[in-house]
């Protein structure tokens, strides 16, 4: 039978792809894809590419609007998390092409782009994603052996972070989990007050309730947080699948930074993965090459290895995206009072 390019798929059939697949991730899986279907906001759809009813290429955009009504084709965007997945070889490769092919032309919704953020080494199937549209940007990330004692992870982050860890803990700074779907709202609350700080929107409550809903029964996430003295300071929304922790949302209020918070909250988060026998923990994203980015300074205090897998992008509507990021810096600087 040839090739059939289809929007649904057999759950079975599609945990088996993703699951034997050395490169499938938590992104790939139809948990998360039920995570995104239920937050506010949040579009994901399915394209995947078969053969004989079995998978070959999956791709899951998830179609993200930052605003409703009139301003909703200037806002929306697609991005795939996880990036595509296609079978080894040259027949997933034809496989990837059909399916990228047939998403460009038939792609509804009016996304301005459609961003593939690669989570591991795409550099084979590079051609077929240039070759479609889809052009490479540099795009940095770290990724934290787990798979040794944990006293050899311990001596191998910065000193300081060793330090502030140990203050942190003389400070009476605590590392609790959220265990119950009450307790997201106020964990949700550190996060927003810190995305309101730093001015940049933040996914709704609806998508962090979805996700303890349906992935924490499952063990695939774990929501970590820092307490002084009973008052939640920081949080870590943690994914898990396989042997991989991935770095989701993050955030500390900087009116506790004293109690070196964050860096004890990081650490615990390693040292539960390598005592819990996960592999690697991937930092989520260290920023473009060559660009100052505040969060790697954080990050490369924990001595990861600095990758750059990159993302590709495919841009559907350029004159409306031109307009759209215009917009967008002037929101900022209204935000910000002109400041930026």
């Amino acid at each position: 039978m040839s090739l059939a390019v289809v929007n649904d798929l057999p759950e079975e059939e599609w945990h088996r792809f993703v699951t034997g697949h050395p490169a499938g991730n938590v992104f790939h899986t139809p948990e998360m894809f039920q995570v995104f279907r239920r937050a506010e906001g949040h579009r994901p759809e399915l394209w995947a590419a078969t053969q004989n009813g079995c998978v070959l290429a999956l791709l899951l955009p998830v179609q993200i609007a930052l605003k409703g009504g009139l301003f909703h084709f200037l806002t929306t965007r697609s991005v795939v998390y996880g990036s595509v997945l296609c079978a080894p070889g040259a027949e997933g490769q034809e496989a990837l092409d059909k399916l990228l092919r047939t998403y460009r032309h038939e792609v509804k919704g009016g996304p301005l782009f459609t961003e593939l953020r690669n989570l591991s080494d795409v550099s084979a199937i590079q051609p077929v994603l240039q070759g479609n549209g889809f052009g490479h940007e540099g795009h940095l990330n770290f990724l934290i052996d787990l798979a040794r004692p944990t006293e050899e992870i311990w001596s191998s982050v910065d000193g300081n972070v060793r330090t502030n860890v140990r203050k942190a803990r003389r400070e009476g700074v605590v590392v609790e989990q959220v265990t119950s779907l009450d307790q997201v709202p106020a964990a949700y609350a550190v996060l927003a007050s810190v995305y309101e700080r730093i001015k940049v929107p933040l996914a709704p409550l609806s998508l962090f309730e979805a996700a303890f809903e349906v992935l924490h029964p499952r063990g695939m996430i774990k929501f970590f947080k820092t307490c002084v003295e009973d008052v939640c300071v920081g949080v870590a929304f943690r994914l898990l699948y396989k042997d991989v922790i991935h770095a989701w949302y993050a955030g500390t209020i900087t009116d506790y930074a004293k109690y070196k918070a964050n860096d004890l909250l990081n650490w615990h988060v390693l040292e539960w993965g390598a005592q819990n026998g996960f592999k690697c923990f991937d930092f989520g994203g260290a920023g473009k090459p060559g660009q100052d980015y505040g969060p790697r300074k954080f990050k490369v205090k924990f001595n990861g290895t600095l990758v750059n897998y990159g993302r590709n992008t495919c841009v559907h509507h350029p004159l409306r995206l031109r307009f759209s990021e215009w917009g967008y810096q002037m929101y900022r600087r209204y935000l910000t009072g002109g400041t930026e």
